[in-house]
């Protein structure tokens, strides 16, 4: 079995390179537009008699994280309608393994929650 990662080709090198810089400038644009939003949001209640807080950053980039959830299963992004149910399983799925392996204290057990030492 070999475990080392095959050497891109020239043609394959440009390829990924320019995915990657496509990849950056759009993440970029995203955090852009959810920083945006929540300024927007937190000028214009600014300038109202709302008596609490503008919606935080987290609540534009959920909305954000929803719509493109519904857009990667093909579901209506109105009416949350239509979507392949199996493709949104496989991606809700995805995220379980993300969390669990990049964010769970790696002592932590599954079953308890908790830290097993």
């Amino acid at each position: 079995m070999n475990d080392s990662c095959p050497v891109p080709t020239p043609v394959q090198r440009q390829y990924l390179d320019i995915q990657d810089k496509a990849q950056k400038a759009m993440l970029e644009t995203i955090y852009k537009a959810i920083g945006d939003a929540a300024a927007r949001a937190a000028e214009e209640l600014r300038s109202t008699d709302w008596p609490d807080g503008p919606p935080a950053y987290e609540y534009f980039a959920a909305v954000a994280h929803q719509k493109l959830f519904l857009l990667l299963c093909g579901a209506d992004l109105d009416t949350m309608r239509g979507g392949d149910r199996k493709l949104a399983g496989h991606i809700l799925e995805n995220g379980r393994n993300i969390a669990e392996h990049y964010f769970t204290d790696r002592t932590e057990t599954p079953a308890s929650g908790g830290t097993a030492g």
